[in-house]
């Protein structure tokens, strides 16, 4: 891994397992979540904020950070422990996640959460406002990036394509795409709600430059990163980054199955997941130590 040492990925590794087991808690208070979608996309949120975005935790609104728009918004249940563990939000929040009252609700609110660049939720916004984010970077001569996850499922909204025409007709390489393809949603899996393959060949039929990585590898996400970042500073063609995942990634027991999209816990599951999480934790930071320099 290029820029990645064997001792920053392990600390990567640790940091998504905390999230991870974060994610799991934030569920159990919650009482239910969208707990699937959250831990297959948990290790590029991981790899974002602990490694690539040009943020302020201090100051949320400062102009020219990077944005970040986690356009399937469901994933809440990750993205906020993120959020609140990285210090923009008080922890404690997470208890309410989603409780009457609440600032975190189940899609969050960017007028009530700090850190939060756009309000997401209706499926198939967050590309269109990325876009627009991107176009805004450069007429205003600024240099951020702006990083937009849209998940699979999603795709089958149609304002999603015309997002992905917009960013290849204005060239926006300073706008990297990804997608979250763990090829389940709420109904079924994907494949047979509504066929999406061949999914790379549709991208880079849209312009895009399209990396196709284990999106549960952190070795392989930063690689991928790293090679968008660099086309973005050459203004070459748009990224976009497929992340083969797993749905409920890090629990055996849930991994791959779209009944886990939306679930709640019991005492006895939740300490089953938390263990399931420490075992694969354990597996995780085995391939760190066998694949990182």
């Amino acid at each position: 891994m290029a820029n990645l040492s064997k001792q920053e990925w392990l600390a990567l590794e640790k940091k998504a397992h905390e999230l991870r087991k974060l994610c799991l808690q934030t569920t159990d208070w919650a009482g239910s979540g969208h707990i699937g979608g959250g831990l297959s996309v948990m290790d590029l949120l991981t790899v974002l904020y602990h490694k690539y975005l040009h943020i302020k935790v201090e100051d949320p609104k400062w102009e020219d950070r990077d944005r970040f728009i986690l356009s399937k918004g469901h994933a809440a249940i990750a993205y906020a422990p993120v959020l609140c563990d990285k210090g923009f939000n008080n922890i404690e929040q997470l208890k309410t996640f989603n409780l009457t009252g609440s600032k975190m609700g189940m899609h969050l609110d960017s007028n009530k959460v700090e850190g939060v660049d756009a309000s997401t939720g209706s499926l198939g916004h967050g590309v269109s406002i990325a876009a627009g984010t991107a176009l805004a970077a450069r007429i205003l001569g600024k240099d951020f990036l702006t990083y937009v996850v849209t998940g699979d499922g999603e795709l089958d909204e149609g304002s999603n394509w015309e997002g992905f025409m917009t960013i290849n007709n204005y060239q926006l390489s300073n706008c990297i795409v990804f997608i979250d393809r763990n090829h389940c949603m709420i109904d079924g899996p994907t494949e047979e709600v509504m066929k999406l393959e061949p999914l790379a060949d549709k991208m880079i039929a849209f312009g895009f430059n399209t990396i196709v990585v284990d999106g549960n590898n952190i070795g392989e996400l930063c690689d991928a990163i790293d090679v968008a970042i660099e086309r973005s500073k050459k203004k070459c063609a748009p990224t976009c980054i497929l992340m083969d995942t797993k749905k409920g990634a890090g629990i055996k027991d849930i991994e791959g199955d779209y009944h886990c999209h939306y679930m709640a816990l019991d005492e006895e599951t939740f300490n089953k997941y938390n263990d399931e999480l420490d075992a694969d934790y354990k597996a995780r930071c085995e391939r760190a130590e066998k694949e990182g320099k």
